[in-house]
């Protein structure tokens, strides 16, 4: 298998995969229950997910490993058991590559808050992060996503963490909405400051996941573009979330997302996938599109 930039090199734009959390609700995950934890009990619905994305025509698949730091698995009893859920995640998705995509695992912020607004400090974040990742590389990962973050603080100490572990490639992912003033994450941090200040941290990728749906993703993209000369990793949620019936569900069809492909890859971006809401068809539908431009 050919690592990433081999990838970058032969083809115009990747296709990563679409969202975990959304499939594995559909295979019975329930609101609150530890998605971490099927890696033991439902490896085969895991695996199928994976699968499904490869079948689905991804360059790039991800790990059931976004909630995988000790911080958060100890919300579910997890926490010794951190390198045992990360190794099992990784290799999960590495079964179901096959050799047909790279697998980069999912790295999630911790949903604590850094020194001084909140208690953790650098050093601890890193040490955090550092035991999740060793597990992972352990399983045999391609590359790191570190995403879905907010502060830019927690996702430097992430890449460092990374860094301290090993040479795998590291993507950096942040989270941004739009406001009065314009995108920013919830920590204030705008697309172009953090395309700069994380190239200059060393990532190896940056971008944007969640938060917002496809026609939002090309302007963040456009902003991002301008400020680095790194590879743009960008994922959109399928629409924003509406909630209908006391569930949450996203209306962008798999159609809608690939009609906006070309404009998304016109505004810089070069890994393109799904979050939120997004599911195998709309990769196959994106992987159409691409085989149109090419």
């Amino acid at each position: 298998m050919k690592d990433i930039n081999m990838l970058l090199t032969s083809k115009h734009v990747l296709l990563s995969d679409g969202a975990w959390g959304t499939q594995l609700s559909q295979r019975g995950l329930q609101p609150g229950e530890c998605p971490e934890q099927w890696n033991f009990d439902h490896r085969d619905d895991v695996n199928a997910v994976a699968a499904s994305y490869v079948e689905a025509g991804s360059d790039i698949i991800l790990s059931n490993t976004f909630g995988g730091n000790p911080i958060k698995l100890a919300k579910a009893g997890l926490e010794k058991k951190t390198r045992e859920v990360n190794r099992l995640g990784a290799s999960i998705s590495k079964d179901a590559a096959g050799g047909r995509a790279l697998v980069f695992a999912s790295v999630g912020p911790t949903g604590e808050f850094m020194e001084p607004l909140g208690d953790v400090s650098d050093q601890q974040m890193i040490d955090c992060f550092a035991e999740q990742i060793r597990g992972l590389i352990e399983g045999g990962v391609d590359g790191i996503v570190i995403e879905t973050f907010t502060d830019l603080g927690e996702a430097k100490a992430a890449l460092r963490a990374a860094r301290q572990c090993g040479k795998l490639p590291v993507v950096i992912s942040m989270t941004f909405s739009r406001g009065p003033a314009g995108f920013a994450t919830m920590m204030g941090v705008r697309p172009e400051h953090a395309a700069r200040d994380l190239e200059a941290a060393g990532a190896d990728l940056v971008g944007s996941n969640c938060g917002t749906g496809i026609a939002d993703m090309i302007e963040v993209a456009a902003l991002m573009r301008p400020a680095t000369k790194l590879p743009l990793w960008i994922k959109p949620n399928a629409g924003l979330p509406e909630l209908v019936n006391g569930k949450t569900v996203f209306r962008e069809t798999p159609q809608e997302m690939a009609a906006q492909f070309p404009a998304l890859v016109k505004a810089g971006a070069t890994v393109v996938g799904g979050c939120c809401g997004t599911t195998p068809e709309h990769i196959r539908q994106l992987a159409r599109q691409r085989q149109i431009m090419e």
